[in-house]
């Protein structure tokens, strides 16, 4: 076994395709198992236009950090909302309930939490963010 893993985050299968989403309007792929992490999580997360994802989410153990690479977003937090402009770090507290939505161009983010935790961590709540 090496030191490293090497992975193109744009070529890790898209999760988001298995919950029924269109990946023109979202993409989430986790990288923690191609990349063979062993203590955190890795994700590209991919907004379209406008597009705000019908689920919040918040963690048991994962605390999280989002960075906006490209394109402009805003995200939810309980009841306060944040513009997000490229280069943006936002680190989010495991219980904290947060949702996502792309700008007028979409949105590129990478995604980091830890530890690294299996299935059963995240509680997802469609219809989250409301109008």
């Amino acid at each position: 076994m090496t030191g490293y893993t090497v992975q193109n985050l744009r070529k890790v299968e898209n999760q988001g395709e298995n919950f029924g989403l269109d990946p023109s309007e979202l993409q989430l792929r986790m990288a923690k198992d191609p990349l063979d992490c062993e203590h955190s999580g890795l994700s590209y997360l991919k907004l379209g236009p406008g597009y705000r994802a019908p689920f919040g989410h918040k963690h048991k153990e994962q605390e999280e950090i989002y960075v906006l690479v490209s394109g402009s977003a805003t995200m939810k937090f309980e009841d306060e909302a944040i513009e997000l402009e490229p280069f943006s770090a936002v680190r989010v507290a495991a219980d904290t309930m947060r949702g996502y939505e792309g700008g007028p161009d979409g949105a590129e983010l990478i995604v980091i939490g830890s530890p690294r935790t299996g299935s059963g961590d995240a509680e997802a709540v469609q219809g989250w963010w409301g109008e």
